[in-house]
């Protein structure tokens, strides 16, 4: 079968050989919006370390909505900035909150995009830790978890899809999956930040999202981003205790882990494009040291090549807007 007998070159000699061959296909479908919620009116403000990302408040968050409907992306992950901070991140499960009314709004007026939601207290504590804080600098896990099950259930009340935990903590799907179900909500999904690494590429969205830690780091709960076995010790304890959904987080240089998730589990899987991925590729750009859309296009078709079905990226309205031209 050697040469010159076969020639793989006899395949790749037009777009539509080339086309029929392909392996991986990028589609909207794949697609997941990162969207940043804040109180007050008349904002659309945008994200000096996010450049084409905004916050917005919740009388101009339909100018997106639109768009995002309009070009056919299926779902949105929220985070919210809320009106107030303290040790125990309450405003997380507050009704009257940037992301529980962005969910009832979202589900009253575009009743078919799915709503994903985070749930995490890093950017509604004072400390920007995720977790009750004991001794000043450790988490208290187990006191933590009865506070991300408020949590989920205040965004199911208000009409999220997909529960998106991704805080870390030990036992936290099985701790949400029990108050999801006790409260008429076990029709709600858990998409679980299963394997997310200690990463340098999370800076932008610390600054978005006002979440960086007073004092401190993450190290603590988050995974070493030397480390691959864990990964899949991570992702068997969340789908034992009741994940539909896992993720690995960032995706771009966690490509390994991607894939061995993908071989070992039978579990649709989700991946983040974080923004520090996004970031340098807008900068970059800007310089004009690379081709914008076909850097993008390729990165996330790596992400399916590498085994994902999901992607969050802040590239999606650009990447849906690519694919529809192509």
């Amino acid at each position: 079968m050697g040469f010159p007998i076969y020639r793989p070159r006899r395949t790749r000699a037009t777009e539509n050989l080339r086309s029929m061959i392909r392996e991986n296909k990028l589609s909207v479908e794949d697609l997941i919006y990162p969207l940043f919620v804040v109180p007050g009116k008349n904002v659309k403000h945008e994200i000096e370390s996010l450049p084409g990302n905004y916050h917005w408040s919740l009388d101009r968050l339909p100018e997106v909505l639109d768009e995002i409907t309009e070009l056919k992306i299926p779902a949105v992950i929220l985070f919210g900035i809320p009106s107030y901070k303290n040790a125990t991140g309450s405003s997380a499960w507050d009704m009257e909150e940037p992301v529980q009314q962005a969910c009832m709004l979202i589900k009253e007026k575009y009743p078919d995009l799915v709503i994903v939601t985070d749930v995490c207290l890093c950017e509604y504590t004072e400390h920007g830790h995720c977790g009750v804080l004991e001794n000043g600098c450790t988490v208290n896990n187990d006191a933590t978890l009865p506070l991300l099950a408020k949590v989920a259930v205040s965004h199911a009340k208000a009409g999220a899809d997909i529960i998106a935990p991704s805080n870390m903590m030990d036992g936290y799907v099985q701790a949400i999956r029990a108050a999801l179900d006790e409260n008429g909500f076990s029709h709600v999904a858990i998409m679980a930040y299963s394997a997310k690494y200690a990463s340098s590429y999370y800076g932008p969205f610390r600054a978005a999202a006002d979440s960086a830690p007073s004092a401190g780091d993450r190290k603590g709960y988050q995974m070493d981003p030397a480390n691959s076995d864990e990964a899949l010790r991570e992702v068997a304890l969340d789908i034992e205790e009741g994940a539909d959904i896992v993720m690995v987080k960032p995706a771009l240089a966690f490509m390994d882990i991607v894939r061995r998730v993908k071989d070992t589990f039978n579990r649709p899987l989700c991946v983040y494009n974080v923004s520090g991925e996004y970031a340098m590729v807008k900068a970059a750009a800007e310089k004009g040291w690379i081709d914008e859309k076909r850097i993008v296009m390729e990165t996330l078709t790596g992400f399916k090549r590498a085994g994902a079905k999901m992607i969050i990226t802040y590239h999606a309205l650009d990447a849906a807007r690519w694919l529809r031209e192509e």
